[in-house]
């Protein structure tokens, strides 16, 4: 069934002005219990095993094992709380308030030790310039409840969207998940081979890691909040290699373009919010700039289109 809310609360205003000190603060919070899955699940390739996903109710780190036990870390942005529950029924839930990021990390990590679950994670901060550790960060302090809110309902738009442009492709791809270094969610797609050495060079990330990330040929679809270096919030698309070509193809919508100083298409958010059909809008931009990546790059388009099946009968089988 249709959802019976106005477009503008489906896609809710997020300018990056409004929330920038929030979306900061935020940002460094997630990364502390980003690094707390890093710490204890097993490599997954392209470190799809350090995101979160999208909940009802906010983000999850998904089941994280720690011996024969098995606990989740759930931020809730709707009654501002983060909930570590584990699997022999113990819990603790923390407030999400207005607290320093050294304040936050303390109040997890004794609330992680009381669950009996101990585990020490890199204090310092991933893909950030200057970063501060977390246990000595007194200046990211701010949690507006209404914007962590928008950012939210953004991110559940953003991956119904996703989700569906997945769906179209049957190649090898990432699941629909936030990266909280990069604090933006994506889906890639992969060609199927691979990609020339990456050189690296992300803030606080080792060159090993950026690697073996791009080590296979991909078109990435994202959306991310804002930063000081593109105040806005956007949606993007990148190819790496990047082909002959790229930059100068045309894509869906109008308001799409190519940005040379991330090399990257990017849509603002705002085009899509304001848009008579976002969904239809954002699904052009996805396609569009997957074509133009896909075509250019002389990917095997027939071998990774999803051919889905028709079900004639309307019998059931058991």
């Amino acid at each position: 069934m249709p959802s019976a809310h106005p477009e503008s609360d489906v896609w809710p205003e997020l300018n990056y002005a409004n929330w920038k000190e929030t979306c900061a603060t935020l940002h460094l919070w997630t990364q502390i219990v980003g690094k707390i899955r890093l710490k204890l699940t097993p490599w997954t390739n392209h470190s799809w095993h350090v995101t979160l996903y999208l909940t009802s109710r906010g983000l999850t780190t998904s089941p994280i094992p720690l011996g024969s036990d098995v606990f989740e870390i759930r931020f809730d942005f709707i009654d501002h709380q983060l909930r570590i529950l584990k699997n022999d029924g113990a819990s603790r839930v923390l407030k999400l308030q207005p607290q320093s990021v050294a304040k936050f990390y303390e109040a997890v990590m004794r609330a992680m030790t009381e669950l009996g679950l101990n585990v020490k994670i890199d204090l310092l901060p991933n893909e950030i310039a200057d970063p501060i550790p977390f246990d000595r960060d007194e200046k990211h302090r701010s949690y507006d409840p209404q914007y962590a809110n928008r950012f939210w309902r953004v991110l559940v738009q953003a991956d119904r969207i996703f989700k569906d442009f997945r769906s179209r492709f049957c190649g090898k791809c990432s699941p629909v998940h936030f990266f909280w270094g990069s604090f933006d969610l994506a889906v890639t797609r992969f060609s199927g081979r691979p990609a020339p050495p990456h050189p690296g060079g992300i803030p606080h990330l080792p060159d090993a890691i950026t690697r073996e990330a791009y080590s296979q040929e991909v078109s990435s679809l994202g959306f991310w909040p804002g930063a000081d270096a593109m105040p806005e919030a956007i949606f993007y698309s990148y190819a790496y290699p990047e082909p002959k070509g790229f930059s100068e193809a045309k894509v869906k919508p109008d308001a799409g373009s190519y940005n040379a100083q991330f090399r990257e298409f990017v849509l603002p958010y705002e085009a899509v919010r304001s848009a008579k059909s976002p969904d239809d809008v954002l699904l052009d931009f996805a396609q569009s700039t997957y074509d133009a990546a896909s075509v250019l790059g002389k990917w095997d388009r027939v071998a990774l289109e999803e051919k889905k099946p028709i079900l004639h009968s309307t019998k059931q089988h058991s």
